[in-house]
């Protein structure tokens, strides 16, 4: 992350721990290397586009940055976000509502702090000509569960040949 990524960062850390109004960033100094998730628009939402990268290894009782990018603006009072946090995530007093300037493309670097292991959720409502959209950033502490059904019991039929038993629903 390059000095002005560093500073960009500190003040949301500032602004989340004095509970000061954030800012939206359209400099681009904090953008990552890595790819960013686009999120999923409807036709009759916002129209604001929104991009979303989370740190890698998010840490139960750690602050880990997630950021978020907004293009589209095309309303000339701009756009509103609002944040709100569940599943365990919790987000600083700071860090609910953000105005977007139009015609930019801005982004933000929220701190967010998991709870424990499992997946919490940073969702974002974004409001532009009185229409809102939403979506939900996942931010997964330790390994996900397995999506795959229990597998059920192995067993030895009297012939030696193993079974394997399952239930059935």
């Amino acid at each position: 992350m390059n000095k002005t990524g560093k500073r960009g960062a500190a003040f949301v850390v500032w602004a989340l721990v004095l509970g000061a109004p954030l800012q939206a960033c359209a400099d681009g100094g904090g953008k990552s290397t890595a790819a960013m998730t686009a999120a999923p628009m409807k036709v009759n939402g916002s129209g604001v586009a929104v991009q979303y990268q989370v740190d890698p290894l998010p840490q139960a009782g750690q602050a880990t940055s997630i950021l978020l990018s907004f293009d589209g603006i095309t309303d000339p009072a701009g756009a509103t976000v609002r944040l709100r946090a569940d599943g365990g995530l919790s987000l600083g007093p700071g860090a609910t509502a953000v105005t977007l300037p139009s015609g930019v493309v801005s982004t933000l670097t929220v701190q967010a702090v998991p709870g424990g292991q499992g997946i919490g959720y940073l969702h974002v409502f974004t409001t532009q000509n009185g229409a809102t959209s939403s979506i939900s950033v996942p931010v997964q502490v330790g390994k996900a569960p397995s999506s795959m059904p229990s597998t059920g019991e192995l067993k030895a039929a009297p012939n030696g040949e193993k079974i394997l038993s399952m239930p059935v629903k």
